[in-house]
């Protein structure tokens, strides 16, 4: 029979993985336990995170919040600091599964998933997030957009986790906006989703920083499209003018949700939403 530890601080992490470092790591296990279940993957021993109070939480420092990897979605969804400076995350991960999901999965699982569809990464990424990785020589920080090199890839070297993420404070966004399209209104696996954030003055963007996910190997930013939008007018006109642009960075994949070319036209049409936040009309 497998064995599974439980281990109550990060001290005892580095022992047990000095003993059994062939060990997989795992906290909420809602995609860990369903790739064990089918066959995808077959470690000799399991390290549950959940239990490391270093692990858990969500901190507010200054001119950062940092969010402990093993903090739950449903906990995050609660934060107050959360829904008042980063109400772009905080809408991401209320689509993000059903409600028993969100209470068992955690953010540290859904950046180290790194998949192409993880609802909170295109957020993240146009919050410009930086991963804390530790091990027992310390902590280091990354870029998100380094942190993750591909679909399941990620900059772990062995004997290291995440062990949060920490996020600039930005008073200077106007908008914080998500959407995601799937199959159904819910509990489904995205299509194609935006994160967007924008500063607009009577009309005009200001600043823009957009993600897109489900449309490339990893969430799709460009500051093409930023710079593109900076000066203008949130307007139709200009979101429709943007679609070439689109057109050249995504480059999606077709599958059994959708195929290549209805996620190019669900990019293009996501942005259209954003016209809706121009309070000069």
């Amino acid at each position: 029979m497998r064995q599974v530890f439980l281990p109550r601080s990060l001290e005892h992490l580095w022992e047990l993985l000095d003993r059994e470092p062939e060990s997989a790591l795992y906290a909420g296990g809602t995609d860990f336990l369903v790739h064990m279940r089918s066959g995808k993957v077959n470690p000799s021993h399991l390290i549950c995170l959940e239990r490391i109070q270093e692990l858990q939480g969500i901190r507010n420092d200054g001119s950062e919040i940092f969010i402990a990897a093993a903090t739950t979605h449903a906990t995050i969804l609660d934060n107050l600091f959360i829904k008042t400076h980063f109400p772009v995350l905080n809408r991401a991960i209320a689509v993000l599964g059903s409600p028993p999901i969100r209470h068992m999965g955690t953010i540290g699982g859904n950046i180290v998933t790194a998949s192409p569809a993880g609802d909170s990464l295109p957020a993240l990424y146009a919050l410009s997030a930086e991963v804390e990785v530790r091990s027992c020589s310390g902590p280091r920080r990354i870029a998100l957009s380094d942190f993750i090199r591909g679909p399941g890839k990620v900059a772990l070297s062995h004997g290291e986790i995440v062990s949060g993420i920490w996020l600039q404070k930005d008073a200077d966004w106007t908008v914080q906006h998500y959407e995601k399209v799937g199959k159904r209104q819910a509990q489904a696996c995205s299509v194609a989703s935006l994160a967007a954030l924008l500063r607009v003055e009577a009309g005009i963007v200001k600043r823009a920083r957009l993600a897109w996910g489900s449309v490339g190997p990893t969430v799709v930013r460009s500051d093409k499209v930023d710079d593109y939008l900076a000066g203008k007018p949130l307007n139709l006109e200009v979101l429709q003018s943007m679609g070439e642009i689109i057109e050249e960075i995504v480059s999606p994949i077709s599958d059994i949700r959708a195929s290549a070319d209805y996620r190019r036209m669900v990019s293009k049409s996501l942005v259209l939403r954003l016209s809706l936040y121009n309070q000069t009309k």
